[in-house]
């Protein structure tokens, strides 16, 4: 679903074939595309995209896949092993079946999906960050979270391949061969699985189930033809529906003669765009866009405030780690904040007197907040409500997003410079691709930081 992709044109006569190709095989395997829409390369936002040729009306079905068409574990040609040794191919990811069709159906020359797989010739034009060198993520990306996830993603790829794949491939070598189905491929693979496969919803009944009940795992993810040419912006004007027999486009919209046919990835920020799919939205129009302040750094602001007591400081943190567990972040939206029980949490213990804090041991904790009291606290973790909060929580919260915004490297100066190169059209097209998605990271989440400042200033700087 990458907007980065290189993909064959439709309209213009030139590098036709491999697209040609896909389209008949659309139409062998029963893929049915409305005669309202195309594929192109020109007037879309990206390398290529689906554009409207007549007016489309909400509602409409822009093309259906049927279920026979998806490639997945339980569709290719060695679908039959993979389950047979589905308990070997257990991993934290999830994704390993899926890979290992992909790295079979890929290097087929036999393959059903060949022309559809036929359009990537080189998967790193999707030019997702783990593509880039480590300087690069490291220089452009800094303070944006994104090279400490890919980091990890990498780490995680090589392990898996080492640990699960590649035992897997080397006991059967009339499928599979190491020097062919190497790391490089696979971790090209993932990228393309991370850009461009769908997951589907689990069914509504399963939300009814007994909520102490253990949360079921999400969906694998698969590949879905036709479904991933289309490019996504937060406001979007088609949705992918899922029924027993196919999947449908359908328009949730009227849409124009000539415009472009979105979908969406979900409600998804910038440096979540950039980190998974190789692009960013133009900064300031994702509406979704988000800037995460690290619990760690409102733990270094706790200590820098209180010289002497940090006894009962790193008592409290050790608390907090244990009642936070996995929370790594707090995450702010351009309304305000998305972990406001969190944060709420955090602030009223880190805040609590060591009288307060003794109460609060023996107590173990308080009790629940009611949906009334959530609501609360909702409201006054949002832009409106910050301005509110008792001062000492709001320098707390004033401090912890100053140091956020100089990890970026740049402090508030640089800032300044970025904003102004982002809205100068001119300047931005001397940018590469990964210069300008880096400074849409950037100065989205800086803008939400600085924002966040103001809102919780003290009075007497007002």
């Amino acid at each position: 679903m990458a907007t980065e992709a290189k993909r064959a044109k439709t309209d213009d006569g030139s590098d036709v074939s491999a697209l040609q190709s896909f389209l008949q095989w659309c139409d062998r395997v029963g893929l049915l595309l409305s005669n309202k829409v195309c594929v192109s390369k020109e007037g879309t936002a990206a390398d290529y995209g689906m554009l409207a040729q007549d007016n489309i009306d909400e509602g409409e079905v822009l093309f259906t896949i049927p279920r026979s068409a998806l490639l997945h574990h339980g569709t290719t040609k060695v679908s039959a092993l993979l389950e047979q040794e589905k308990a070997s191919l257990e991993s934290p990811s999830g994704w390993v079946p899926l890979l290992l069709a992909l790295l079979y159906e890929y290097t087929s020359s036999q393959s059903h999906w060949k022309p559809y797989l036929s359009l990537w010739t080189d998967f790193r034009t999707l030019d997702h960050p783990m593509f880039w060198s480590k300087e690069e993520r490291d220089r452009l990306l800094r303070g944006t979270g994104i090279p400490e996830a890919v980091d990890t993603d990498l780490a995680n790829i090589r392990r898996e391949y080492t640990d699960v794949v590649l035992p897997f491939i080397t006991r059967h070598p009339d499928l599979w061969n190491p020097d062919t189905h190497t790391l490089e491929l696979y971790t090209q693979l993932v990228a393309f699985v991370m850009a461009y496969s769908f997951q589907e919803p689990q069914d509504e009944e399963d939300d009814d189930d007994d909520e102490d009940e253990e949360e079921k795992a999400a969906n694998p993810p698969m590949m879905v033809p036709m479904a991933d040419m289309l490019n996504h912006v937060s406001n979007h004007n088609a949705n992918l529906e899922f029924t027993p027999d196919s999947l449908k486009m359908v328009s949730v919209r009227p849409i124009g003669k000539g415009e472009e046919v979105f979908n969406t990835y979900g409600q998804m920020a910038n440096w979540q765009l950039l980190h998974m799919y190789g692009f960013t939205e133009p900064c300031p129009s994702n509406s979704n866009d988000t800037a995460d302040i690290p619990i760690t750094t409102l733990h270094k602001v706790v200590k820098q405030g209180i010289p002497s007591g940090l006894e009962l400081v790193e008592e409290k943190w050790e608390m907090l780690r244990e009642m936070m567990q996995e929370k790594g972040a707090f995450v702010f939206g351009k309304q305000g904040c998305l972990t406001d029980t969190e944060l709420h949490t955090a602030l009223k213990v880190l805040c609590m007197s060591k009288e307060e804090f003794s109460e609060f041991k023996d107590n173990e904790g308080w009790e629940e907040e009611d949906d009334e009291e959530d609501v609360k606290i909702s409201l006054s973790f949002s832009n409106e409500g910050l301005p509110g909060l008792k001062a000492p929580w709001k320098q707390l919260i004033h401090e912890a997003a100053r140091l956020t915004v100089s990890s970026y490297g740049d402090g508030e100066e640089g800032a300044d410079g970025e904003q102004v190169l982002i809205e100068d059209k001119a300047a931005r097209k001397a940018l590469s691709s990964r210069q300008l998605n880096a400074l849409q990271v950037r100065c989205g989440q800086k803008n939400i930081l600085y924002r966040l400042m103001e809102l919780t200033k003290a009075l007497d700087h007002m």
